[in-house]
């Protein structure tokens, strides 16, 4: 390999590391979940007046850093990708090694190493071993096992449980059972699910949207890239007896085409759901633009407390003098504040702090003028030619309330929906199926008894035509003499030759027809309830002698 491929493998290498590693997954993690807390408790896509109202001067750095539209900000969306990709390099770099492992899984193993395992046993069965395989294939089946057979070719090379059932000499069977295989994929089902979440993440983020509709009663909008209107037939606030709010029901009505096609009562986390778009009821609030304002108005040169009049904003009033002056309110303020160049505005829609611009008109003149406070009655800041004759006080205001509706398309729903089900599934299949596998080694054990009598058997040597042999048939035969000829050798180093092999067949016999099983297992979970199970197969085996 030349230097450059050699640095550029090295490179390529630590890259793949860096973008593997579990660490960099951690951290990624921890960010993007801080991130989505900061999201939740940041309202998302409201105005920049309602932003301003509620976090001042922080108003603006939170807009320009994206936390107002924090879920399709780059920032967010970047760490969402790098996440996606560190998913995806450590699924890769360990599927293939689990491919192999479930599809051409290693079938022979080592006697020696099973027999050094944590679970292990030994099993000497009184049968040959293609008998002792049946046997085994048998009880693993049993226990819902799913086996596979590899068999050895014999030092004569025969496969080993040949027409004679005995083994090849020097062959061995090796059997693999195993369950649960599925779930050496969980990790990897749990990786494809974050990655179709983050995928319908960033489907939303460039497709869909949220907005905030409000309607009063009989009110009809149309909904921003919908092609259809809504209509609120009705709104409901529920409370309990303590006055906090229980729930809000609305009553829509979808038209298409200046038709009614479906009315629906929807309340929280209780949607409409048309054409993919979907109806929370998010709020309500108060149509301050209409509101019922109460006065108390008096003539300080009258007794009595005055009288209570209801007025609408924009409207006059006769206050029934002789001067026949008119009151009329021009602007109304719900929580009343001085913002910039004291400027009057409202801090939220709440009426906390009620306050009204109410004029005074007399024969076409302007005789009073100023602001009245319900909260501070005694701060009434009235001026004109004729303020000074009247007191007039804010007592009580009212308005009629609209539902806050959200509209909301997500066409990435569906995928977000699929992921968590691949979750779900995977870490199904990574708790409850684990992989389990028992191999075993099955073994003539006569084989290497066999081989010693054959062995002993090369030993013994007919004698020569000569007089002279190799055996110990034949030196007996020399020392009883060479005038015995040939035929006396001969007819000894048969006899002695005979002896030897009747003396290796009783060897052979010994141990011909008996198996020796090792067996060892595994568990990557649930050791315990694996460990009692392969008992049960043992003593299966055991129960077959």
């Amino acid at each position: 390999m030349s230097p450059y491929l050699r640095i550029y493998s090295k490179d390529m290498k630590a890259i793949i590391r860096f973008f593997s590693s579990v660490r960099l997954a951690i951290v990624l993690i921890i960010l993007l979940v801080a991130a989505s807390i900061l999201g939740t408790l940041i309202p998302q896509g409201r105005d920049a007046a309602e932003y301003a109202a509620r976090y001042g001067r922080l108003a603006e750095t939170m807009v320009r850093l994206q936390f107002t539209d924090l879920y399709r900000s780059v920032w967010f969306l970047g760490l969402s990708g790098l996440f996606g990709l560190n998913i995806v390099v450590c699924t890769l770099t360990r599927l293939g090694a689990k491919v192999r492992r479930v599809w051409r899984p290693k079938i022979e193993s080592d006697p020696k190493a099973l027999a050094a395992g944590r679970i292990k046993d030994k099993v000497r069965l009184n049968v040959g071993a293609a008998e002792a395989k049946g046997i085994a294939v048998t009880a693993l089946s049993a226990a819902r096992y799913r086996v596979k057979v590899v068999e050895e070719a014999g030092a004569e090379g025969t496969a080993s449980g040949g027409k004679n059932g005995g083994g090849g000499v020097g062959g061995r069977i090796h059997v693999l059972g195993r369950k649960g295989v599925e779930g050496i994929f969980g990790s990897d089902a749990v990786h494809l699910g974050l990655l179709v979440i983050i995928a319908g993440g960033i489907v939303t983020a460039a497709g869909g949207f949220r907005t905030d509709l409000g309607l009063n009663a009989g009110k009809v909008l149309d909904v921003p890239r919908a092609g259809f209107a809504l209509r609120l037939d009705k709104f409901e606030t529920e409370t309990y007896p303590d006055g906090n709010v229980k729930d809000w029901k609305s009553t829509l009505t979808v038209i298409e085409n200046g038709r009614d096609v479906r009315t629906q009562v929807i309340e929280v986390n209780h949607p409409l759901v048309h054409h993919g778009f979907s109806f929370y009821q998010s709020a309500y609030g108060f149509d301050w633009d209409d509101p019922t304002l109460e006065f108390r108005i008096g003539k300080r040169s009258e007794a009595g407390p005055g009288r209570t009049m209801k007025i609408r904003v924009g409207e006059k009033t006769a206050l029934g003098d002789m001067d026949r002056t008119e009151l009329v309110v021009r602007r109304f303020i719900p929580d009343f504040v001085l913002g910039k160049n004291n400027a009057p505005g409202t801090r939220s829609d709440q009426p906390n702090n009620p306050a009204a611009l109410i004029e005074g008109w007399s024969d076409g003149r302007k005789v009073i003028e100023g602001w009245v406070f319900a909260a501070y009655p005694n701060i009434a800041r009235l001026r004109g030619e004729a303020a000074a004759d009247w007191t007039i006080e804010l007592r009580n205001v009212d308005a009629p309330q609209f539902s806050v509706i959200q509209a909301a398309k997500d066409p990435g729903v569906p995928l977000i929906w699929l992921g968590c089900f691949l979750v779900m599934a995977g870490l199904f299949l990574a708790f409850y199926r684990p992989t389990w596998e028992i191999r075993m080694t099955l073994e003539n054990a006569g084989a290497s008894a066999a081989g010693a009598g054959a062995k002993a058997s090369q030993e013994v040597v007919v004698g020569s035509a000569d007089g002279t042999g190799s055996g110990r048939g034949a030196n007996k035969a020399a020392e009883t003499g060479a005038s015995e000829g040939r035929e006396a050798s001969v007819e000894t180093g048969t006899k002695a030759n005979i002896g030897a092999i009747a003396s290796n067949g009783r060897s052979a016999c010994t141990y011909a027809g008996k198996t020796e099983i090792t067996a060892g297992g595994t568990a990557a979970k649930s050791r315990e309830r694996f460990e009692a199970e392969f008992v049960r197969v043992i003593a299966g085996l055991r129960r077959s002698k």
